[in-house]
């Protein structure tokens, strides 16, 4: 695969397909968990079993690289993922291998400064396949424990594609552990959705006390 002239926030349904699910499956269940879960972690997944079958945006906390991976666990469906345009870069090969891979697992990236057309059309095309959606709307990596400083991105594409929102919170990976079998135990659990009918600052303020409320992190939203 040629990417060095790749537009990385324009995707197709065609390209949310049984191989991208595949690729998921293989990284997640092959690779990950069994290298992360059997030396170095030991993850806790609570799921909502009352979820409806039909697409939603699942939107988490942020506090680690392994966190798209986390996700998909608790997901436990196909997904899509939004990813800052930083990460994708092809000057080195080694990029270039983040890069491909990234694409690979469904990711397609955003300018967080200003969202573009084609990350928005990106995101239709998603629905469109019937993949979900995962969003961080904390922006970046937070190891702080607190709640705060929300980016509503993530409200408009609920809005516009009239789906609604999952909270998917994270706590346990504020720091890395890196002690073969002496486990770090990783809490993950996904909440109540929340409709996208609601208005902006309703819809930010139940999110962030789900996350709250799930992970014992403080909550300045308040």
């Amino acid at each position: 695969m040629n990417i060095k002239n790749v537009n990385f926030a324009q995707k197709k349904a065609k390209d949310f397909n049984i191989l991208t699910r595949l690729y998921q499956y293989y990284a997640l269940y092959i690779l990950f968990l069994p290298v992360f879960g059997s030396l170095f972690y030991n993850f806790k997944v609570k799921r909502n079993k009352n979820l409806e079958n039909k697409p939603y945006i699942f939107a988490a906390n942020h506090i680690s690289y392994m966190d798209v991976f986390i996700v998909n666990y608790a997901a436990n469906r196909p997904l899509a993922y939004i990813a800052k345009q930083e990460l994708f870069k092809t000057d080195t090969w080694a990029q270039r291998w983040v890069t491909r891979n990234i694409l690979r697992l469904g990711g397609f990236a955003v300018n967080r400064e200003k969202v573009g057309l084609s990350t928005i059309k990106s995101v239709k095309e998603v629905f469109k396949a019937k993949y979900n959606l995962c969003i961080f709307p904390q922006g970046g990596i937070r190891k702080n424990k607190i709640v705060e400083n929300i980016n509503g991105g993530f409200i408009y594409f609920a809005k516009t594609n009239k789906i609604d929102i999952v909270p998917v919170a994270i706590d346990g990976l504020e720091t890395y552990n890196w002690k073969p079998f002496k486990k770090q135990t990783v809490n993950i659990q996904t909440g109540t959705p929340i409709s996208y009918k609601l208005d902006e600052k309703e819809i930010i303020s139940q999110w962030c006390k789900q996350i709250s409320d799930l992970t014992g992190y403080e909550n300045k939203n308040i």
